[in-house]
């Protein structure tokens, strides 16, 4: 895959740099930034060419800063890494069939800020793809994202680990007053439909973020940001 721009760049040199196959650098580029970038694809071993913008447009779009890089795809991370962590501080965020890569990358950015994993479902979901990269600016190289085929089993396996499971949902407890601090799942489901079925059942509690009436559901991207750093924010307190 192809990950442009200063940030996503430099974060798969310094996370993955085994996977990147080559860096390209447009031609008269002088800045710091690319200078640094240019620094450690050298010193990794990796060929560097240095091209003009015209065709670094053509690999990886306008939005480049003048940096692009092939990529191997990034691999998942197991499911047991993404539940590891000291008792009482880890976070998950599972995404029940979000489609979206822009809003992958998005969640991903805001996961990577708050300290915590994402698993997602290994159907009807977005994949770890360039649009996933870019929109989340680097994050991607940052966060533990595994991938599950049975969303059940999985939030059951999270139980007996000690967590607890939050799924969002629109008739759920107001946010306000569920202190979600400690060890927890929190589950988010596509936008279209929510959570499935079966998702809901297996859920502890079923959460709300408050909204003003007739403002519709948010993009699960929004939703995401509010409860990990409600998430955040009852852990410091709990503290």
């Amino acid at each position: 895959m192809i990950v442009s721009g200063f940030h996503p760049v430099r974060e798969v040199l310094e996370k993955r740099a085994r996977a990147v196959e080559a860096l390209l650098v447009q031609r008269g580029r002088k800045d710091a930034r690319a200078s640094e970038i240019e620094e450690l694809a050298r010193g990794a071993g990796i060929p560097v060419r240095l091209v003009a913008k015209e065709e670094l447009d053509r690999f990886a779009g306008r939005a480049h800063n003048g940096v692009a890089a092939r990529v191997a795809e990034r691999e998942y991370d197991d499911v047991e890494d993404c539940l590891a962590g000291p008792k009482g501080s880890r976070c998950v965020l599972f995404l029940d069939e979000v489609t979206d890569p822009g809003n992958l990358g998005s969640v991903l950015r805001t996961a990577a800020a708050a300290g915590a994993s994402v698993v997602l479902t290994e159907r009807h979901s977005a994949g770890l793809n360039e649009t996933v990269s870019k929109a989340s600016a680097g994050a991607l190289e940052r966060v533990k994202v595994g991938r599950v085929v049975n969303a059940a089993r999985f939030l059951e396996q999270a139980k007996a680990a000690g967590f607890w499971i939050y799924g969002a949902a629109m008739d759920g407890e107001s946010l306000w007053e569920v202190d979600i601090s400690g060890d927890s799942v929190l589950c988010l489901g596509s936008e279209g439909s929510g959570l499935r079925r079966l998702t809901r059942e297996t859920c502890d509690r079923l959460i709300s973020i408050p909204m003003s009436a007739g403002a519709g559901s948010l993009n699960v991207s929004v939703a995401a940001g509010i409860l990990l750093y409600e998430w955040v924010r009852r852990k410091a307190g709990a503290g």
